[in-house]
């Protein structure tokens, strides 16, 4: 699909596209990420479990209800011309979308597949209470499969959020040293991000060193980094609520035979995988590719989570590079992330993100793969 035609009226477009080929009236919208890319706003949402506001789409009018805590930041920060009619009205959420489906004279209004199940029945409550007979049907994911694919306003901002990323690694590798705990090294990391640019942390930064980073989850603890160790970062900026996403091992320094043996297996795995990644390819061949490779070099056991994911609004969305087919389609956006990781001795991950094409990966990411090593 084209990245052309962009923006939050685009956006609207192809849901209504959606809902007359569904027989929908009308959705209700509450995930946050989703009223993002359907809004437009920025430095509104805080991504919390809370779900403070509602949409109402029809086949020709936009409801937005939020409350007071947020009202005066939707009008500052929605986009000019945007056709939402916005309230706080007072009123219990769900009884304010049967209000709604009674003024658009909905009887099919399809809802979020995670939406609770106490909204939902409220919902159906306050329909019975104005009197309308209606279905709910759940959209299936509808929503998060149009936002795999991203429009150029998009992807200009989570280029911009990459270049901070790119630039913090840049100055991490001037900063890191032995004696350093993984606890600073973290600080250091996200102060830089804030301090150039970033609005947010994409998610809550992986720092770890030495035996740690067979963890590929790990948690920055209070290990303080030393002579001869990996030191692994998975870490992105938070960019007008788009996120990078990056990995980096270096090693503090001079690196061991076997050290060098895991990181040129790990750039290999990343090199040919990337490489084999274009609109029209499943996701889960490439995720398989990459086990093969590690796998032949006698790794297997020491790999096991998925090769990429998408990134957008969210850190995980569509499409998957895992476990179950995805179809990759020309605009989505998604990591490569090959890694081995040795229980008690250490591991690599190596991590890129970018744009699939038709003619293959268009990386954001600008660091070297090359490993760094750290003067000590």
């Amino acid at each position: 699909m084209s990245t052309e035609i962009s923006g939050p009226a685009a956006r609207i477009a192809r849901v209504r596209e959606m809902m007359a080929q569904r027989g929908y009236n009308a959705v209700v919208v509450r995930d946050e990420a989703n009223l993002r890319w359907l809004t437009g706003a920025m430095g509104v949402f805080d991504y919390t479990f809370e779900f403070p506001h509602v949409a109402f789409i029809s086949r020709d009018r936009c409801f937005l209800h939020t409350d007071s805590r947020y009202f005066n930041s939707f009008e500052e920060n929605l986009p000019a011309g945007n056709p939402w009619e916005l309230d706080m009205d007072q009123i219990a959420m769900p009884r304010w979308v049967a209000d709604r489906a009674l003024e658009t004279k909905s009887s099919v209004i399809a809802v979020e597949d995670d939406m609770q199940i106490s909204f939902y029945f409220g919902i159906q409550r306050g329909l019975q209470d104005v009197s309308i007979c209606a279905s709910l049907p759940q959209m299936h994911g509808d929503i998060q499969r149009m936002r795999a694919v991203k429009d150029s306003e998009e992807i200009e901002l989570m280029r911009r959020a990459q270049s901070i990323t790119d630039a913090a690694f840049a100055h991490m590798c001037e900063f890191i040293r032995p004696g350093l705990t993984e606890k600073q090294i973290r600080t250091e990391l996200e102060t830089f991000m804030f301090n150039n640019g970033a609005d947010s942390l994409a998610f809550s930064s992986i720092v770890a060193s030495g035996p740690n980073t067979a963890n590929p989850h790990a948690i920055p603890s209070d290990r303080m980094v030393e002579k001869g160790d990996f030191v692994l970062m998975d870490y992105g900026a938070g960019y007008r609520d788009y996120r990078s996403d990056m990995t980096r091992t270096v090693c503090v320094g001079q690196p061991s035979e076997k050290q060098l043996e895991l990181y040129a297996l790990v750039r290999r795995t990343h090199e040919e995988c990337a490489a084999a990644i274009h609109a029209g390819a499943d996701g889960h061949e490439i995720h398989m590719l990459s086990k093969k490779i590690i796998g032949d070099a006698g790794y297997g056991d020491y790999y096991g989570h998925g090769l990429g994911h998408g990134v957008g609004i969210d850190i995980h969305e569509l499409p998957n590079l895992g476990r179950t087919s995805n179809v990759l389609e020309e605009g989505a956006v998604v990591t490569v992330e090959p890694g081995v990781y040795l229980p008690g001795v250490g591991g690599v991950r190596l991590e890129d993100y970018g744009i699939v094409t038709k003619d293959g990966f268009k990386p954001f990411t600008k660091s070297s793969h090359d490993l760094v090593v750290i003067d000590c």
